[in-house]
């Protein structure tokens, strides 16, 4: 036990060590791991079922949460001491920090941030290269010796994506917590038959018949996008900060048409383009009878279908003679360790607690929050939610899009090009110029 007690602060000094030693984000994470290797090597015959010890360890902690969330983080983790209250004592400080701006504020002082800290998984990349994220792979000693789990465990518990999203060059740097940042398509079920709603083409005939509308924001290129990730289209980070991205060329398809297809639904008098936020105005003026965004507009949308409230994957959309499955934009919350925790085997210990698959039950019983593990996105309470169901099945089709400042303006010019019908579906030629326009300007370095 004492080696093992021992092992979890002789992990916290190596990466204190190492992270003030070197300023290099690539040596940093490659010490810490070679830190790791050394110790796991040294402790082969330590136990997975851990004895508590004669004299507790002070444990020192802090955590950052959304302020939404205080009090349920309070009770995990007050569970988590209460479990774990054998082998330490514990003082857990919990603060305000929300997933969205948990980049920002942790990069203005990594050394000063949270041992545990939740951030969108957009987020990862710039956290590790930064040096702010403790590989959970080098944590794997003390989750099998007191959690009795490994990584593996962890990324298999998870949804394929919500692990990718937490994975930086095969290393896993965060813990999922959350798969709901995502869209689908809403959809009047009085109206529409599950037939109706497969593909574009049929939707589109059966609103029109019905004297409807089928709403989707255009003019963005998180929605855009998801035409061309369907296809299999790609975009990516550069090291400058630019986007990598191929829409002009050639995937599955061609770049041309995919946009060609974009065009034949935008020009389908049943399709309504709507500005970025202002779907659930649309919903709730009773003109349409399906909508594509998220779980935040199901109130709305719930309201206006009433009885006929319902919710699925996207459709298909049709290039020459085959039906493409429309992709999304699949964002997903983590759960991250700093890589300067004092404590930080405690601190993998408790950023994997309120992850865990009783922790993100409890995350969906409170605020209706979509799981990333398994377990509990099959649950029956989380199936039977029409939204969490409708991402959970598109989630298959999720990317998850990283990209530099210079991907937005171009591609929310490109979308309402295509709205408004500016590009002839006809002329190949003008469609190619306006893609490498599009790829031109995206592709450029951040300033």
């Amino acid at each position: 036990m004492k080696k093992l007690v021992a092992l979890l602060m002789t992990m916290s000094m190596a990466v204190s060590l190492a992270a003030c030693g070197n300023s290099d984000t690539q040596e940093n994470t490659g010490n810490v791991a070679e830190t790791s290797q050394a110790q796991e090597s040294s402790s082969a015959e330590a136990s997975t079922s851990v004895e508590a010890p004669a004299e507790k360890q002070d444990v020192s902690l802090t955590m950052w949460g959304a302020e939404e969330e205080q009090a349920m983080l309070q009770s995990m983790i007050d569970s988590f001491k209460e479990h774990y209250a054998d082998y330490a004592n514990f003082d857990i400080q919990l603060g305000v920090e929300s997933e969205s701006t948990a980049k920002d504020t942790i990069l203005t002082d990594v050394e000063a941030a949270a041992d545990v800290y939740a951030f969108a998984s957009d987020q990862l990349i710039d956290l590790v290269k930064a040096g702010a994220l403790l590989s959970i792979d080098s944590m794997d000693e003390a989750l099998q010796a007191y959690a009795g789990k490994s990584v593996a465990d962890v990324e298999s518990a998870n949804a394929t994506g919500s692990v990718e999203a937490a994975t930086y060059e095969d290393t896993l740097y965060a813990f999922p917590m959350s798969a709901d940042n995502g869209y689908f398509l809403y959809y009047d079920s009085s109206v529409l038959t599950e037939e109706d709603v497969a593909s574009w083409d049929s939707l589109l005939a059966a609103a029109d018949a019905a004297g409807k509308k089928v709403a989707m924001t255009l003019a963005s290129g998180w929605y855009n996008a998801s035409f061309f990730y369907g296809a299999g289209f790609t975009t990516g980070l550069n090291d400058d900060g630019s986007t990598s991205i191929d829409w002009n060329g050639t995937a599955d398809v061609s770049g041309v048409e995919v946009v060609q297809a974009m065009l034949d639904i935008t020009g389908n008098s049943a399709f309504l383009a709507v500005a970025d936020g202002d779907i659930s105005n649309q919903i709730a003026s009773g003109t349409l009878c399906a909508a594509v965004s998220g779980t935040w507009d199901a109130t709305a949308a719930q309201e206006a279908f009433g009885d006929g409230y319902a919710a699925t994957k996207l459709p298909t959309f049709t290039v020459g003679e085959q039906q493409i499955q429309q992709g999304s934009v699949a964002g997903f919350k983590l759960v991250g360790v700093n890589a300067y925790s004092q404590n930080a085997g405690w601190a993998a210990l408790l950023a994997d607690w309120i992850t865990n698959e009783e922790n993100q039950a409890i995350r969906f019983e409170q605020r209706e929050i979509g799981p990333s593990n398994n377990n509990v996105a099959a649950s029956d309470a989380v199936m039977s939610n029409v939204a969490i169901a409708a991402l959970s099945e598109q989630s298959a089709y999720g990317v998850v899009q990283v990209v530099g400042g210079n991907y937005w303006d171009p591609t929310a010019t490109f979308g309402e090009m295509i709205a408004q019908g500016s590009l002839n579906r006809d002329d190949a030629a003008a469609i190619q110029e306006a893609l490498d326009t599009l790829v031109e300007g995206v592709s450029a370095p951040t300033q």
